[in-house]
């Protein structure tokens, strides 16, 4: 049976030794075991499981307890220490559109709230069903499958429950959605559109926005499909009311995603610098340079060390150009000449990689040891960065990369990691939440870049979008949702 609380799978005790090594956080002789799944603290089920769904639907405890929690540091510690109190009672798992329909409608005529789920990989408290009264949740991963490909337009129907892997293993010739998010693992396509993500480009496509063609869901007052187009300016889009609609305006089922030619043409190289302040102008200089590079990830000195075996005194950018129709060397060469700095380690782009795929593995060891992570993300105008860089670290303990880089701004991702009392990591992690959270809103940046609204960053949400476009979320949703079913507390 796989892990009820990991990520893929449990630390190894060479992992807790290496992670208290290499951080200098923890203590491995003090390890805390996990609750072993038949000690957990799981609620009975309140509601049975209706006849009408019953088919494609279970309460058994497992596959309840897997379901209930994203992947925040909040949600691995409670899991780890056997706290599942707020399971859902009902795990429905359809295989198709018509199954998906029968639950909302069920639900609808029932009263009962709908959690949609993808690969479960929510950092913001987004498929957790936080409320009071019993809960469906909507898991879609049955829907796995690349439904047809369009050669002619290079574009691909893909059902929303495809896993990355899974979806780019099912492409023919060569051809992959070029979107490696870090969950890319486990997240899926309906979720990477639900939450506006974040994937493979530091430059030009960062978000899943620009490879998404069209969307189809199911919502409670029907169908909602969008029409197949390069581009549109009829209206408002259609696509674009569902990306970043987080499962509250109906259910994603399929979409059309733009796919390449996986490239054949790569080149990465690592640049150093002694200064932070060197080494941001050089990123800004990259974004506006017209060059789009795939990877324009820069890391501060801490980060490096941890990341890419740095040297603790310098910031590591790693810039990469990829290509599947010509060479990227002359690219490269004049990116070199943008960003100046010295020529980093050979290895350091791949160690980085490893590192940047493996660290919500390395994770997992985290609670046993003690240690509190937290990672909290957002983008900003490159004027008011440095005001914001500055007020962040002044706030608390963190490491910072920048992760995307766009012509106006860059989107800054930073790592905490702290040691915590035993028993009280919950209110040390919500204490840390909320002052960088106002921080980052109070310097003008967004309460996120990728990683959605959820139930976490709903109260700053509110602060940061216009009250009138609110009036009209909330009118969508009434006309859209009018038992309020889907994934309530959410946006609205």
């Amino acid at each position: 049976m796989p892990s009820h609380w990991a990520w893929g799978a449990e630390p190894s005790p060479t992992e807790l030794l290496d992670l208290a090594r290499a951080t200098g956080l923890g203590d491995p002789s003090s390890w805390e075991p996990p609750v072993p799944f038949e000690a957990v603290r799981l609620p009975p089920p309140r509601i049975p499981v209706a006849s009408e769904i019953a088919a494609f639907s279970t309460a058994e405890p497992y596959i309840r307890a897997t379901r209930t929690y994203g992947q925040a540091y909040r949600d691995l510690i409670r899991a780890y220490r056997g706290d599942f109190a707020n399971a859902p009672d009902v795990v429905a798992m359809p295989r198709d559109e018509s199954e998906v329909t029968r639950v909302l409608e069920w639900a609808s005529a029932s009263g009962v709230p709908v959690v949609p789920r993808g690969g479960g990989t929510s950092v913001v408290g987004g498929v957790e069903a936080r409320f009071d009264g019993p809960a469906i949740c909507l898991d879609l991963t049955r829907m796995d499958r690349v439904l047809e490909v369009d050669r002619a337009s290079r574009a691909a129907l893909v059902q929303a429950g495809a896993a990355g892997p899974v979806l780019n293993g099912q492409l023919p010739d060569g051809l992959q959605l070029r979107f490696f998010p870090q969950s890319y693992e486990f997240s899926t396509l309906g979720g990477w559109i639900a939450t506006r993500a974040g994937g493979h480009y530091a430059t030009l496509h960062t978000h899943i926005d620009d490879l998404v063609e069209s969307v189809r869901a199911i919502t409670p007052a029907g169908v909602w499909e969008s029409r197949r187009l390069p581009g549109s300016g009829a209206g408002p889009s259609p696509d674009r009311w569902l990306l970043g609609s987080e499962g509250t305006l109906g259910v994603i089922t399929q979409a059309w995603v733009r796919v390449q030619q996986r490239p054949a043409f790569k080149v990465s190289t690592p640049v150093r610098f002694a200064s932070w302040e060197q080494a941001v102008s050089a990123v800004r200089e990259l974004a506006q340079s017209g060059l789009n590079p795939a990877n324009c990830r820069l890391l501060d000195a801490r980060e490096a060390a941890l990341a890419a075996g740095g040297d603790g005194k310098h910031c590591v950018l790693i810039v990469g150009f990829e290509s599947a129709d010509h060479p990227v060397d002359a690219l490269m060469a004049r990116a070199l000449e943008i960003a100046g700095g010295e020529p980093g380690r050979a290895r350091q782009d791949r160690e980085w990689k490893g590192s940047f795929t493996g660290m919500p593995y390395v994770r997992n060891a985290l609670p046993g040891l003690g240690v509190i992570a937290e990672t909290f993300e957002t983008a900003v105008t490159w004027d008011r960065f440095p005001a914001l860089h500055e007020a962040v670290l002044a706030e608390v303990d963190a490491t910072c990369r920048i992760a995307f880089a766009y012509p106006d701004g860059p989107a800054p991702y930073y790592t905490v990691l702290t040691p915590a009392a035993r028993g009280e990591e919950l209110a040390a992690w919500d204490s840390i939440k909320l002052r960088v959270s106002d921080t980052v809103l109070r310097m003008g940046g967004t309460i996120t870049h990728h990683h959605a609204v959820g139930r976490d960053h709903l109260p700053f949400y509110e602060r940061q979008r216009p009250e009138p476009f609110a009036l009209a979320l909330k009118a969508a949703k009434a006309a859209l949702d009018p038992r309020g079913i889907l994934n309530p507390g959410v946006l609205v």
